[in-house]
């Protein structure tokens, strides 16, 4: 997996979440179910002031590490957090040093296969907020494009 260290400037996103944890496959399940609730619901449609279609799968609140509960949010980037939708929660990802992997192979198997080889590696993370970004401009569900960004130290 190509990997590349960028910094990135604050940002902000709108999105729906849940809280889950990796133990047990619970993360599977609850993000899975987040998944399905924005893709049956188009909920992204209802995102004011997005500044792309691309869509962010967010990693934030850590109780400790990757083993820990953590929120998940799926939703848009936007200008401000000014006008959030009901049932909708708004988070800031703050300026920092980030690691970026670009995972090779079919979706959404590659996500999975590039997080197992994170989860394995010894990368000093900040376990602030870490995300996928999936490319709004894909020319079929197999070929899409996603950027995972990890917060590092």
């Amino acid at each position: 997996m190509k990997t590349e260290i960028t910094e990135i400037s604050q940002f902000y996103l709108v999105g729906i979440t849940v809280r889950t944890t990796n133990q047990n496959g619970q993360s599977q399940n609850d993000i899975g179910g987040l998944w399905g609730g924005i893709m049956q619901g188009n909920l992204l449609a209802i995102i004011e002031n997005k500044l792309s279609d691309d869509t962010y799968c967010v990693y934030t609140d850590y109780e400790s590490d990757y083993l820990g509960d953590y929120t998940c949010l799926i939703g848009c980037r936007i200008a401000s957090l000014d006008h959030i939708p009901d049932g909708f929660a708004g988070i800031t990802i703050a300026a920092g040093k980030y690691q970026v992997y670009d995972p090779e192979g079919k979706f959404p198997e590659k996500v999975h296969a590039g997080w197992q080889e994170i989860w394995g590696s010894n990368i000093k993370r900040a376990y602030t907020a870490d995300f996928d970004l999936y490319s709004a401009n894909a020319k079929s569900f197999e070929e899409t494009e996603v950027k995972i960004y990890l917060a590092i130290v």
